[in-house]
C-alpha cells in the first residue's frame, strides 16, 4: 500500500498533509509513505524530519500521486492535480463540496474514491477526525491575534502613574469552535468579552468562558439548532430583532469577531455597514467567514481594509497563517480518518461502506458523484460559485441569496446527519479551515 503526499499549490496555503509521527504511524500500518519534496517547508516539517520518519522524498506532485492508493491533500486539488492521480485512488482532503461543482465532476470521472472531511459526521467515533474542529479552534485564536496586531490600543486595564488604560471590549459573533476559541483567547489578554450565537446551548458555554452572552432568547431562539449541533436559519423577524440588540451592543465595542456560517449557504450578515458606521475610530473587525461571502459586507477577501475609520480585517484561510500546528492536528486528523480503512492482519485497503463515517463523507466512486448533498447543486445551481481564491473581487457578490433554491441542499445536510452527535461545543464555526467553512455553524 502507498501513500502519496504533495506541496499545496492553492495560494497562501502553507499547511501539509503530513507530520512526523503520521508518516510513521502510517509505516506501521504497512503503508509506504511518499511526499514531494519542499512539501512540508512552510510549516516548519523538513523533508530531512520527514525522510527520517520513513517517507520516501520524491521531487514531482507527479511522482507523489501518481501511483499510490490513498492521496492525501489539505485542499482539494487542481485540475492539473487531478489529472496526476490515477483511477480507483483514494482521496481525502478538504472538499468544499458545496462550491466547484465541475471540478468534482471532474474528479469523479477520472474515478476517484473521495471523501471530503468537512462531511465526517458529528458523533463521538469521529471526534478525533474532526477537521473542521481542529482548525476552526486554531482560526479563532489567530484571528484575536490578528485583531490585536491592527488594534491601535492595549487590550487589559492597565493602571499606570500617567493614568489608567480601560480595557478594550470585543464582541465574538458566532460560538462554535472558532468564537469560543477566539472568547478564550481575547480573555487571557485582558479584553472584556461578549458573545452572540443563535444556539442556545451556546450561552452557558459562552458563560463558562467568562463573557457576557447577548441574544434575544424567545421561543424561535430556544428550537434554533438541527440535530446535528449545527444553527438552523432564523426567520427575517428573529434576524430583525437580533439585529437591533446587536447594533446597539455594536456601539460600545472596540472590535468584533465574526464566525457565523450556515452549511451549504452564503454567510449570514451580521455587521451592516450602519453598525460600522457606529464604531469607534479604530475599532476592529475581523470577518472569518469572509470566503463564503462575509458576515460584513464591507469586508473584502484577502485583503486589510479601513471603512469609516474601522479597520476590516478580511484573511483567507487563516488556520495556514497557524500552519506548524495547523499542520500537525490536520495530519493526525487524517491518520484517525484511514486508519481504520486499513486491515491489520493482511496490511491492505478494506472500505466498509456501511460504516456512518464512510457513507456521509464519501461523494465520488466509480465516474460518480455518490452524494445527494452534493448531486443536488447541479440543479440548483449552487455548484458554479467560484472559490475565493479564483475569483475574490466578486466573492462579496457570489450567491446572491436564494432560500426556495437552497432549500433542499440544505434540508439533505441536516437529515444525513446522525442524532447522536458530539457535545455541543464541538460545532465548527469558521473558515478557518479556508475552504473547510461549508460545514460550519453560527
Amino acid at each position: 500500500m502507498k501513500i502519496g503526499i504533495a506541496k499545496e499549490t492553492r495560494p497562501g496555503e502553507k499547511r501539509v498533509a503530513a507530520s512526523v509521527e503520521t508518516v510513521k504511524k502510517f509505516i506501521q500500518l504497512g503503508f509506504e509513505v511518499q511526499i514531494e519534496s519542499g512539501a512540508g517547508v512552510s510549516a516548519s516539517i523538513t523533508d530531512k524530519m520527514l525522510e527520517g520518519a520513513g517517507a520516501k522524498i520524491v521531487k514531482t506532485a507527479k511522482d507523489a500521486l501518481g501511483d499510490v492508493d490513498i492521496a492525501l491533500k489539505v485542499r482539494k486539488p487542481t485540475e492539473d492535480e487531478i489529472k496526476l492521480i490515477k483511477k480507483g485512488t483514494v482521496l481525502v482532503c478538504l472538499m468544499e463540496p458545496f462550491k466547484d461543482r465541475a471540478l468534482i465532476d471532474g474528479i469523479a470521472a477520472q474515478g476517484l474514491t473521495t471523501f471530503a472531511l468537512e462531511f465526517v459526521p458529528r458523533i463521538t467515533r469521529a471526534q478525533s477526525m474532526d477537521v473542521l474542529s481542529s482548525q476552526s479552534n486554531l482560526s479563532g485564536y489567530r484571528a484575536v491575534l490578528d485583531a490585536a496586531y491592527e488594534f491601535g490600543r492595549a487590550f487589559p486595564m492597565m493602571m499606570t502613574a500617567a493614568g489608567t488604560i480601560p480595557p478594550a471590549r470585543a464582541l465574538v459573533m458566532g460560538a462554535g469552535v472558532a468564537g469560543l476559541q477566539a472568547i478564550a483567547t481575547a480573555r487571557r489578554l485582558g479584553a472584556i468579552v461578549s458573545a452572540t450565537d443563535v444556539r442556545p446551548a451556546a450561552k452557558e458555554q459562552v458563560e463558562s468562558l467568562g463573557a457576557t452572552f447577548v441574544a434575544v432568547e424567545d421561543d424561535e431562539f430556544k428550537a434554533a439548532e438541527t440535530s446535528g449541533g449545527y444553527a438552523k436559519e432564523m426567520s427575517d423577524e428573529y434576524k430583525k430583532k437580533q439585529a437591533d440588540l446587536i447594533a446597539e451592543t455594536i456601539k460600545k465595542q472596540d472590535m468584533v469577531i465574526t464566525t457565523a456560517l450556515i452549511p451549504g449557504r452564503p454567510a449570514p450578515v451580521l455587521v451592516t455597514e450602519d453598525m460600522v458606521k457606529t464604531m469607534k475610530p479604530g475599532s476592529v473587525i475581523v470577518d472569518l467567514a469572509v470566503e463564503q461571502g462575509g458576515n460584513c459586507p464591507l469586508s473584502e477577501p484577502g485583503k486589510v481594509v479601513v471603512k469609516h475609520g474601522v479597520t476590516i480585517i478580511g484573511h483567507l484561510d487563516v488556520a495556514s497563517r497557524i500552519a506548524d500546528d495547523a499542520s500537525l492536528l490536520y495530519a493526525k486528523n487524517l491518520l484517525n480518518f484511514v486508519t481504520p480503512m486499513v486491515d491489520k492482519e493482511s496490511k491492505s485497503l478494506k472500505i466498509n461502506e456501511e460504516d456512518e463515517i464512510i457513507a456521509a463523507s464519501m461523494i465520488t466512486k466509480d465516474g460518480k458523484i455518490t452524494d445527494e448533498r452534493v448531486e443536488a447543486l447541479k440543479a440548483e445551481g449552487a455548484g458554479k460559485t467560484a472559490s475565493a481564491e479564483e475569483k475574490k473581487p466578486a466573492a462579496k457578490k457570489a450567491a446572491p441569496r436564494k432560500p426556495a433554491a437552497k432549500k433542499p441542499a440544505a434540508k439533505a445536510a441536516a437529515d444525513k446527519t446522525p442524532a447522536s452527535k458530539a457535545p455541543a461545543s464541538k460545532a465548527d464555526d469558521s473558515a478557518s479551515a479556508a475552504p473547510a467553512s461549508d460545514k460550519t455553524s453560527s
